[in-house]
């Protein structure tokens, strides 16, 4: 009979202790964010209203997304950030984009992009809601998110034509995948 040498569990501990640790760092990074980070509107560009695998969400294509896939058509990889200059009502105007964050006026935010291949991320695109309750997120007209002064931005809601908020018809509120 062989005997089994049992290895130490030490490891292990370490190793779920770092998890939690991680991840309670990415959590406490969202709520600063959420509480801390100003609210920006971006417009919205068509998109997809449904997966058969997921329920019903919407995948949010930004008209910022397509401004900057062309401006940075020519490059395969970029990081940069998006100088935005916000209007009367909190909507957020291209405006350049730059490599380091640049001096910024009070009407300005940045938001920080990765272009890899032709797509650009910078935000959650994916949209989520109760199921059945697609026809009314479809006045959706502007993506509501909240960005930080380092250009981190985090999707919190939609937004109509006047600019308010749509909530579920049943006031439960939906939820943004990052």
């Amino acid at each position: 009979m062989a005997s089994q040498t049992r290895l130490p569990a030490w490891p292990l501990w370490i190793t779920v202790a770092l998890v939690i640790l991680i991840v309670n760092a990415m959590v406490f990074q969202k709520e600063h964010l959420l509480s801390e980070g100003d609210t920006v509107l971006l417009p919205l560009a068509p998109r997809d209203p449904r997966s058969l695998l997921q329920g019903d969400f919407m995948r949010l294509r930004y008209e910022l997304t397509r401004q900057l896939e062309r401006t940075h058509k020519s490059q395969r990889s970029y990081t940069g950030y998006a100088l935005l200059r916000l209007n009367e009502n909190g909507v957020g105007e291209y405006v350049q984009s730059h490599e380091s964050p640049p001096d910024l006026q009070p009407n300005e935010r940045l938001i920080y992009f990765r272009k890899r291949g032709d797509h650009v991320r910078f935000a959650s695109a994916d949209y989520f809601f109760q199921e059945g309750h697609g026809e009314y997120y479809e006045q959706a007209a502007f993506g509501e998110l909240k960005v930080s002064r380092s250009g981190q931005a985090l999707l919190i809601g939609v937004r109509d034509r006047r600019y308010q908020r749509l909530d579920a018809p049943d006031g439960s509120s939906p939820a943004s995948r990052q």
